[in-house]
């Protein structure tokens, strides 16, 4: 079952990001993700897929307030320890069938869960009803147009097992699709895993520079207008 898959991941989640590699990844795909979301002090958000709280923790320490929805109990034990003294809240969830009344947030962001997710655009639904006319709906996933999908595909097919053996990738124009609206959409991480730290700074700033759409990480944002 998909709550066993997670629940055996948490500790290597973790340590990903402790790698100096893992670290910069971090670091970049947080900016993407607070330059989209924009969050404010006060604010009401969701954060849906909230796994151990790396990037939620990031949204607390901005003032607000979120509530964190994961399919995993054990990735929603790390994030309780990981947000203590802050003002988080935490409840075990599918993100297809959110348990919250429409228009309840101010802001709803989902971070590398949707690539776990064969219906996208239920979820991407579900983000917009309970969020509150005027907030934004910010969705990161993995790109499929990026050499590292390419390189997790590899593994996957040599029988290797990972956390994202079974995840499904998303080019930009699949992902922006997944609403009727319009968004902004931006991709980060345009570097290789085996890339100094220099170079890869160097090789990011040239992406971002360039505007390309084949970064790892791929973050979209739409505005709910008060019609929804």
């Amino acid at each position: 079952m998909k709550t066993q898959l997670f629940d055996e991941w948490p500790e290597y989640y973790d340590r990903w990001f402790t790698s100096p590699i893992g670290k910069m990844v971090k670091e970049i795909e947080s900016e993407l993700i607070y330059e989209l979301l924009e969050p404010g002090s006060g604010e009401e958000i969701i954060d849906v897929g909230c796994g151990t709280g790396v990037f939620t923790h990031d949204l607390l320490i901005r003032g607000a307030r979120v509530i964190g929805l994961d399919i995993s109990s054990q990735m929603l034990r790390y994030a309780v320890y990981r947000t203590a003294g802050y003002p988080f809240s935490r409840i075990q969830g599918d993100m297809l069938y959110l348990p919250f009344k429409d228009n309840s947030f101010d802001k709803s962001v989902s971070i590398t869960a949707l690539e776990f997710i064969a219906d996208a655009r239920t979820a991407v639904n579900e983000l917009f009803r309970v969020t509150r006319p005027g907030g934004y709906v910010v969705v990161a996933t993995l790109n499929s147009l990026s050499p590292w999908a390419d390189r997790r595909n590899a593994r996957t097919s040599q029988g290797q097992k990972h956390i994202l053996q079974n995840a499904i990738y998303r080019s930009p124009q699949e992902v922006t699709a997944l609403s009727q609206l319009k968004g902004v959409i931006k991709t980060t991480i345009h570097f290789e895993k085996d890339d100094s730290p220099d170079r890869a700074m160097q090789i990011e700033q040239s992406g971002k520079d360039k505007g390309l759409n084949t970064g790892a990480f791929v973050a979209v944002r739409w505005q709910k207008p008060p019609s929804i």
